[in-house]
């Protein structure tokens, strides 16, 4: 094995020498990990946060140059780790997977507890949504109050989802099967907001907004069932964003994003309504689905990672899988005022950036953006001018650290060895960038505690500028 690595070692190697002179997009089986390519004066230097998800329980804290300054590894945690955020206090507010059993919808995305953790792993907070008719996902948001909103599913029967406009002749009759286990009853957002001791506070949920219109989403609008299972059917509404928009005179809102119906959606926290949704204007007949070959009106498919980025501003992850039109991923400024897109990144090549599922876009303080590329272990920041001036592989596949990713081991597979379309064992749901004046790490130990890549050359050092 070691001395596989080597070979490959040296022909990516090769390889990459020839990248530092023409820097061009490119197409490869087997490549480096760690950072890539670092340019520090167009930078917005600070320190990365991710969290791997797959078979993986540390939060890792690294410098621009791939030092690691820190780690968190929750004692005792029973499943793997999901998504992470750091807070302004110092301690890490982090997602992760109850037991298999103890899940019952496991569609991607799903969750059941969310820790606040402190700088030495102590879980200081936790919330658990897992029971027999409810699971936390995704992601969540602290909000200025202390309180958290957290994103769910909640067991909806097929009876009711009927009663709703749902048309039967579309409702299975045999259990569905989702990443291995028979789902029966359909699984819909809800949002729950809870107080530091745990309590429920307020709670918004899909199912009271099913039906026809602008402020409704429609129980029959679904993707094509070889999307993926359950995607037609059970998983039919698959939010991924919530964040708390505070408003004037305490007139709040709440933004969140499907991907099964490519829109964000803006909710009125008092009312419930939304108000504002924008992506795909077909799903709620107010333009032509795409054709075999076009587009048509539908903007983004199967986005991620809404967020605001100022007074009627945001910026949202298109992964842009199953267009009619060629797959590439892009992230887009956009005027909600307007509806038009204002700002947008997309690769010369697709193949230099699509994350098939999942993925976000961080807007950085000097206007760059900071890109998740999940489906790969891929980070990278973007300038305005939309140059890549970061780039960044993880190394992290399935817990275990490899200075090489290859295509041929490094896949997902399913429990029978059956690859998972587009998806590696180094995946990332989302990462952050955070300054090193920000509060949270105050004081801290950032000191560098060896390379994330393990006996891994520093290839971003060919390209120093």
């Amino acid at each position: 094995m070691r001395t596989r690595f080597k070979r490959l070692t040296l022909l990516v190697f090769a390889f990459a020498v020839s990248f530092a002179v023409n820097a061009v997009a490119y197409e490869l089986h087997n490549g480096p990990t760690g950072v890539l390519y670092y340019e520090k004066d167009k930078c917005f230097n600070g320190y990365t946060l991710f969290t791997p998800t797959e078979n993986n329980k540390v939060t890792y804290l690294i410098d621009m140059e791939g030092n690691i300054v820190h780690t968190w590894e929750v004692k005792g945690a029973e499943g793997s780790s999901f998504h992470s955020r750091l807070l302004p206090n110092g301690n890490l507010l982090l997602l992760r997977n109850v037991k298999d059993e103890d899940a019952n919808a496991q569609i991607g995305g799903w969750a059941g507890i969310l820790d606040e953790v402190d700088w030495d792993g102590n879980v200081v907070w936790s919330y658990r949504m897992a029971d027999k008719d409810h699971i936390s996902h995704h992601t969540f948001d602290r909000m200025p109050n202390g309180n958290t909103l957290i994103l769910g599913w909640e067991r909806i029967s097929n009876d009711k989802m009927v009663a709703k406009g749902r048309d039967p002749k579309t409702v299975p009759t045999e259990p569905v099967m989702i990443k291995g286990k028979p789902h029966t009853d359909f699984w819909v957002d809800f949002v729950r907001e809870v107080d530091k001791n745990g309590k429920t506070v307020w709670e918004w949920h899909l199912i009271d907004h099913v039906g026809k219109g602008q402020d409704q989403l429609d129980p029959n609008y679904v993707v094509p069932k070889k999307v993926g299972a359950g995607y037609d059917n059970y998983d039919w509404s698959h939010f991924n964003t919530v964040e708390f928009v505070p408003g004037k005179d305490g007139n709040d809102k709440v933004l969140v994003n499907s991907r099964n119906f490519s829109e964000a959606l803006l909710i009125d926290k008092k009312t419930g309504k939304i108000e504002w949704r924008w992506g795909n204007p077909s799903s709620h007949g107010k333009g032509q689905g795409p054709t075999w070959y076009d587009d048509q009106s539908q903007i983004i498919f199967g986005s991620h990672h809404a967020a605001m980025i100022g007074e009627n501003m945001m910026s949202i992850f298109d992964n842009g899988s199953e267009r009619a039109e060629p797959n590439r991923s892009r992230v887009l400024e956009v005027d909600m005022t307007t509806g038009k897109i204002v700002w947008e990144y997309a690769a010369n090549d697709g193949n230099s950036f699509f994350s098939y599922r999942q993925g976000a876009a961080q807007k950085l303080p000097n206007g760059n953006y900071f890109v998740t590329s999940t489906q790969h272990g891929h980070l990278f920041e973007v300038t305005r001018d939309k140059k890549v001036v970061w780039e960044f592989i993880s190394p992290i596949m399935e817990g275990k650290n490899t200075p090489i990713m290859l295509d041929a081991e490094h896949v997902l597979r399913t429990p029978k060895g059956v690859p998972v379309t587009h998806m590696y064992q180094n995946m990332i749901h989302r990462a952050y960038r955070y300054a090193p004046d920000y509060p949270g790490l105050m004081g801290k130990d950032l000191s560098p505690k060896g390379y994330i890549v393990t006996d891994g050359k520093k290839w971003f050092e060919m390209n120093k500028k």
